[in-house]
């Protein structure tokens, strides 16, 4: 994959996660916040912007959305492959609860 390309996939991928948390935001602000990881402050500015607006900030260089599974302990819990479907089910669980409280801690 050349360098162009992967500038154009990290501005679709910008242009999608704009459009999908615009979406969110005004359907459900409570989820948005709690789903997208973001403050009120953010989702105020983002449930604002124009069509015009999302297209500009989208074509930037930089991938707007990041990871929030940032350490071993939540990786490891959604990738625990093989280990049965209960226990599947618990892992996640156990892994939304402690995405939930990083979120409460950022904002």
């Amino acid at each position: 994959m050349t360098s162009e390309q992967i500038l154009a996939e990290i501005r679709e991928a910008n242009l999608s996660y704009l459009m999908l948390a615009q979406s969110l935001i005004r359907s459900d602000r409570d989820q948005a916040l709690f789903r997208l990881g973001i403050s009120e402050e953010t989702a105020m500015l983002i449930g604002t912007l124009t069509p015009a607006q999302m297209m500009k900030i989208a074509t930037g260089n930089t991938l707007l959305c990041r990871l929030r599974m940032d350490d071993d302990l939540v990786w490891n819990l959604l990738t625990s492959h093989g280990k049965g479907a209960a226990n599947d089910s618990v892992s996640r669980l156990h892994a939304s609860i402690l995405m939930a409280g990083r979120h409460q801690e950022a904002a």
